[in-house]
């Protein structure tokens, strides 16, 4: 498998202390109330539900897992340490050798390996895939990933046209068998993907499209991220909700700024589809 390991020795190769022997699910809760989070990253784990979604998607011992574009790392802070020792963990970020990208593209894959450069303790096993399609649109060797991962992202693939190659690209490297978890902000069935992507949302039934157009077929859907609070309908689509709260931002008057940002953060983070998908074994 072609990854670029970040670094080959550990300069601190003792195992954290809340990691172990524990359980898949145990190490998963302690990772994510981990002093290493932030404290605002911490607080979003009432809304992402990290032990049950990641208990869903069967992440077993052994396994190779890749996260697709982890962004500024919320889900990479608690994947690395869990698998660290127990399977092969690989982030497919952004690639800083593709020109013409937007800027905060750059600025986000800095800040991510100087994360894993931070605390080598947590991320020196971590394997770096640099996948920006569709120049750099290669994830590795077919059929060597056990389980792939992508959260809120397919919305930006639908808008800039390259859904059906990346998820086409997904089903190539899964083993027989393997799995493509997928959240993402949830739109109203029946919406138009071009239209609602636009606003972050993508409906369930066009992310099973593309998975089926892929090869993959759809095991099983959860609730775990469901907010019904979320009627999808913001003037800013779904970064006005926390944690952006984008909307929030216009206002140079702090009572306005406050009101605005209780009102969002009431409603909390955004609806989100929760889906397995795997790949068949023949």
């Amino acid at each position: 498998m072609r990854y670029v390991l970040l670094l080959l020795t550990a300069l601190v190769v003792g195992v954290p202390t809340w990691a172990g022997d524990l359980p898949l699910d145990a190490r998963v809760e302690r990772a994510m109330l981990g002093d290493h989070r932030t404290e605002e990253n911490r607080d979003r784990n009432r809304y992402r539900h990290p032990v049950g979604t990641l208990s869903f998607f069967g992440i077993e011992e052994g396994m190779t897992v890749m996260e697709i574009w982890p962004g500024g790392g919320w889900y990479t802070e608690i994947l690395a340490p869990v698998i660290r020792h127990h399977g092969q963990f690989v982030v497919a970020t952004y690639d800083v050798d593709v020109p013409d990208q937007p800027q905060y593209r750059y600025r986000l894959q800095e800040a991510l390996l100087k994360k894993f450069s931070d605390r080598p303790d947590l991320y020196d096993q971590v394997a770096v895939v640099p996948f920006s399609p569709p120049v750099s649109a290669s994830l590795g060797e077919s059929n060597s990933v056990d389980v792939i991962l992508t959260f809120r992202n397919t919305h930006g693939w639908i808008g800039d046209g390259l859904a059906d190659s990346v998820f086409t690209e997904f089903s190539r490297v899964l083993k027989p068998g393997g799995v493509l978890g997928v959240v993402q902000h949830r739109a109203k069935e029946g919406s138009d993907p071009a239209q609602t992507s636009e606003m972050g949302y993508v409906s369930e039934q066009a992310v099973i499209e593309l998975a089926r157009a892929a090869g993959l077929y759809l095991e099983a859907r959860s609730e775990v991220n469901a907010n019904p609070a979320d009627k999808k309908d913001h003037e800013g689509g779904v970064w006005s909700l926390p944690p952006s709260l984008s909307l929030c931002r216009d206002s140079e008057n702090e009572d306005e700024i406050a009101a605005c940002q209780e009102k969002y953060r009431a409603i909390g983070e955004s609806d989100r589809m929760t889906l397995r998908f795997r790949k068949p074994l023949g």
